[in-house]
């Protein structure tokens, strides 16, 4: 466990894993790290796998729920930053909706942590979550999205 530890106490495996999760991490007044389904290539090629998920879990870095986490409490909108850039979130009510947070919390240490973190974005995880989103009806509008844009691929 890390309490009382300084962040230069993990390894550099765990750090590189801990950085890796971290290019998931959306900001509603928290860092979310949005990890929906622990299988999905999006996740496994970067090496979140539950066994990882697992490690930070036992790090004390996270929190693990394999039946996943909700915000609840919305009103008609919120908005969501990614890497400093917002994502507007229209739900169909105008009150008491809710938000998939996936299967991932950071805890305290691991808040602390990941503000340590230069991260990289990874556009292939924007457009799945946008995706996802848009899949569960919700509106959504960002300078991010541009659906007359190709955007290229690696």
């Amino acid at each position: 466990m890390l309490p009382n530890k300084p962040e230069s106490s993990l390894s550099d495996p765990d750090r590189r894993l801990f950085e890796a999760l971290c290019q998931f991490v959306w900001i509603q007044g928290d860092p979310l790290p949005l990890i929906f389904d622990i299988e999905n290539e999006i996740y496994t090629k970067q090496g979140i796998t539950l066994v990882t998920l697992r490690r930070m879990e036992a790090l004390g870095l996270i929190t693990f729920e394999p039946n996943g986490y909700i915000k609840k409490g919305f009103g008609k909108h919120t908005r969501l930053f990614y890497f400093g850039k917002p994502t507007k979130i229209g739900f169909k009510e105008n009150e008491n909706n809710h938000l998939d947070l996936g299967h991932v919390l950071l805890t305290h240490d691991g808040k602390k942590l990941a503000s340590t973190f230069k991260s990289m974005r990874n556009q292939q995880f924007y457009e799945y979550v946008i995706n996802k989103w848009f899949q569960e009806g919700l509106i959504l509008s960002s300078i991010q999205i541009d659906k007359n844009h190709n955007y290229p691929t690696r």
